[in-house]
Formats: C-alpha cells, structure tokens, sequence
C-alpha cells in the first residue's frame, strides 16, 4: 500500500467524510491519483483546474474546510458538472521539494457536515505535511510509487 492510500484510508476511517482524494494539478488541469473508498472516483479522472473547489482553496479565495459548501459564494459558483454533489469540502495544498504546487488532498461530503467538522482540518493538514515530505525527501522512492503510485521519480 502506498503512502497516499495509507493516508486515504486513514482519513476516511478517522474522520468519515464520503471521499478522500490525492489529485495532482498539472497546467490547467486537475488530475486525480488515488481516491478512498476505491472506486469513488477513478485514478486519472480530470477537472478543468479553473472549475475546482482546490483552486479557490490554493488561491485563498476560498476557506480551506467548508461544512455548507453552498454558504460559500466561491464553491456554490462552481458547483456543477462532475462537482455538483459536494455539499462540504475540505482541501489541503500538498507541496514539492522546491515549495511548488503539486496538488491537494481533499475531502468530500455529500451532505453538509456539522460546524464542529471544522476541527477535521488540523489532522487534514497534518497528513497533507506528511505526504508533502515524503515528496520532498531524498529517500529512495519516496516520490515514486511509495507515496502514490504515480508521482515522478527525481
């Protein structure tokens, strides 16, 4: 099991929202890697990086953990298409060696969560500063297949 699905289950179990994902944004699009519970959402499945919740999240515009994800004007604007579901969010960049973006890991409910929910964030970040290092260590394979399964090599 990679370090990525560790995580996933870990988070799914701890905290018990719906889906748990480690994505990947690549130019203008946002790539999924793993999801919890498997078979959620499929490995390799894209969102235009401009309509994700991760974006408002990374850029700011938007709070990190989202119990109504309608009370907030920036993730109610988005949700259509494959996103149209998520009534409560929470998102944590995930960063390489050189302090750049590589994606996010995130969590999804399909109902809105109790206020209280918020308090999931400090473990979502926890986890998020793991897998980040794992990235950014030097150890052998540690951004290869150990930590996702698809992460590059280097």
């Amino acid at each position: 099991m990679s370090a990525a699905e560790g995580a996933l289950r870990f988070l799914h179990g701890y905290l018990g929202w719906d889906v748990w994902v480690v994505t990947r944004v690549e130019g203008d699009r946002q790539i999924l890697l793993r999801a919890f519970p498997e078979g959620a959402v499929r490995p390799g499945t894209e969102l235009p990086w401009a309509e994700s919740f991760c974006r408002q999240m990374i850029h700011g515009n938007a709070p990190r953990v989202a119990t109504v994800t309608a009370a907030v004007p920036e993730y109610a604007s988005r949700a259509s298409g494959s996103i149209r579901d998520i009534a409560a969010y929470v998102g944590v960049p995930l960063i390489t060696a050189d302090l750049e973006l590589f994606g996010t890991l995130c969590g999804i409910s399909f109902r809105a969560k109790p206020r209280s929910a918020a308090r999931d964030l400090s473990v979502v970040e926890t986890t998020a500063r793991l897998l980040s290092t794992l990235l950014a260590s030097d150890l052998p394979g540690a951004s290869g297949p150990d930590v996702t399964g698809t992460f590059p090599d280097g």
